[in-house]
């Protein structure tokens, strides 16, 4: 997760008029820390918020951050492998390996972190250490352009769910692990909430996004065509397949509590996959980890960063409006391991399904907090700590 003084330096894409240059700059970091805290959000009302199953406008919002601010989580960490070792040219040399050590101490530091915070616990599916793990596995492609980086995540969202459900089959896992089990290497490849085998897509499309000229107009329509495009591409495929095959809901619905798959195109609120029926390989719910669902969740991460990054070099009085957000997105690891020790602290076990004005607490605890230290400091408490880890790989020649 990336702070001002990782990101600044190779934000700048292209010469631009000097009058311009430092709004550009600015806004498109800015954008990036608009959409992080949004994702921040999206977790909160995931863990803490209504539960989507009472429906409503408000059940269809908590439903619609469920999985899919996980995904743009995701997406964003490959900016940030991006945003370290080089953004449109990747270092070489010394540079290039202080950098490769830098994404390593800071995945090691993440999967050590999200390891003792599932030990501890919490009733929340840690993200942190299937994040540091995504860090490790996408090193030996940091060097690629945009192009092949993003057939290499087309080319892995189409095969290795494939992959993953025979996998699962083999070992006999329904890939659902119980909150609380310690993070082991088969539950972050295969069997955890995040498994790395088919969340590495999102991952390499950020990379393969954060590669691009986001500063050009054109760049950011493509951007925003894309999004929409793998969105109808996952969800409607999704749906059609449901629609065309009923064979398929019944299968679905069949290994469901619920009884009922046919919202599998876009919601978890009808289960999670099991493993006694292949028919799961055409939902698109996020957390499905199948290739529909993952064009879908892709599209959403993209719109969303393109909106943000758009909006904020647009608008600029959207960044004063939208300064909270931004404060929270600039220091997202602390913000979200917060959210986390406040869960614990407080006694919440049962998730989700807690009042709306417990998430509105959260939220602006949040914000007030990150707006009040970012007046004094750069960085966040958690992300001043990593700065000054990552900062030990200036030793190496």
């Amino acid at each position: 997760m990336t702070q001002y003084s990782d990101v600044a330096a190779p934000v700048v894409d292209a010469p631009a008029p000097a009058r311009d240059s430092k709004k550009a700059a600015t806004g498109r970091l800015i954008g990036l820390d608009l959409a992080r805290g949004l994702a921040v959000f999206g977790m909160y009302a995931a863990h803490v918020g209504p539960d989507p199953d009472q429906g409503g406008v408000t059940g269809f919002l908590m439903e619609l951050a469920h999985g899919r601010s996980a995904a743009l989580f995701a997406l964003l960490a490959g900016f940030a492998v991006v945003l370290i070792t080089g953004r449109r040219t990747p270092k070489t040399g010394r540079a290039g390996r202080q950098a490769v050590v830098k994404v390593v101490i800071r995945a090691m530091i993440l999967l050590a972190l999200g390891t003792a915070l599932t030990m501890s616990g919490t009733p929340v599916d840690v993200i942190l250490a299937f994040y540091g793990l995504y860090f490790l596995l996408v090193l030996p492609v940091y060097r690629l352009s945009a192009g092949p980086l993003a057939a290499i995540a087309v080319g892995t969202a189409l095969v290795l769910p494939q992959v993953l459900y025979v996998v699962q089959q083999a070992i006999g896992d329904s890939g659902v692990r119980s909150p609380g089990e310690p993070d082991g290497i088969v539950s972050l490849l295969f069997t955890g909430t995040y498994p790395a085998l088919t969340w590495i897509p999102f991952v390499i499309a950020g990379m393969a996004v954060a590669r691009l000229d986001l500063a050009a107009t054109a760049v950011r329509t493509r951007l925003a065509l894309t999004g929409a495009a793998l969105m109808i591409t996952g969800y409607g495929g999704s749906w059609l397949a449901l629609h065309l095959f009923p064979g398929v809901v019944h299968a679905i619905g069949a290994s469901t509590s619920a009884g009922n798959g046919a919202s599998v195109w876009w919601s978890d609120t009808a289960g999670y996959p099991s493993g006694d029926t292949p028919a799961w390989l055409w939902a698109a719910s996020p957390h499905s980890e199948t290739t529909l669902s993952i064009l879908g969740n892709t599209g959403v991460a993209i719109t969303v960063v393109t909106a943000c990054l758009a909006a904020t070099n647009a608008f600029p009085r959207l960044q004063s409006l939208a300064r909270p957000v931004i404060a929270v997105g600039s220091m997202s690891m602390t913000a979200y391991v917060g959210h986390l020790v406040a869960i614990r602290f407080l006694g919440i076990e049962e998730l989700p399904g807690l009042p709306l004005h417990v998430l509105l607490c959260f939220i602006a605890a949040a914000m007030v907090f990150a707006t009040v230290w970012s007046r004094f400091q750069q960085r966040g408490p958690l992300e001043w700590l990593m700065a000054k880890a990552t900062g030990l790989a200036r030793h190496i020649r």
